[in-house]
């Protein structure tokens, strides 16, 4: 079984490949169909990699005395970002066209992934006060 953080590199760079498909799919007007099955893939790939691990990384890296107010904010800015890209989508798709909006996902997957690789510590295996020692070393 993958930890978390490979988990959550390999969702990250795979939707970014995806999401440059997707947008060069539909600048050159390709067919609905092969479009359909990349979108899918994408869905797939989100749903097996940054979907679960960002709900499991939220209940075990903060501090148990922190935990319960910590966790409350982080789930309520995650909502928040997903509010945001759907109110968005529609705005950029208009303003950029409607693979304008799928070349911006694609970069902004590419920097949580340099970001994931630079900053994530892996938290599999690990007990939740072994994890505080991680997170907040004395």
């Amino acid at each position: 079984k993958l930890g978390r953080k490979p988990l959550m590199l390999f969702g990250a760079i795979g939707l970014s490949v995806l999401y440059v498909i997707i947008a060069t799919l539909l600048q050159t007007g390709a067919s609905a169909g092969l479009l359909s099955i990349f979108v899918l893939l994408a869905i797939a790939t989100y749903v097996t990699s940054l979907a679960p691990v960002t709900w499991v990384l939220i209940s075990e890296i903060f501090p148990n005395r922190v935990r319960g107010l910590a966790s409350s904010v982080a789930i309520l800015a995650l909502w928040g970002s997903y509010f945001i890209l759907v109110f968005t989508f529609p705005i950029l798709a208009e303003t950029l066209g409607t693979y304008g909006p799928f070349w911006l996902y694609a970069v902004i997957c590419l920097i949580g992934f340099i970001f994931v690789l630079r900053n994530v510590r892996e938290t599999k295996g690990k007990t939740l006060e072994e994890m505080e020692e991680v997170f907040m070393p004395h």
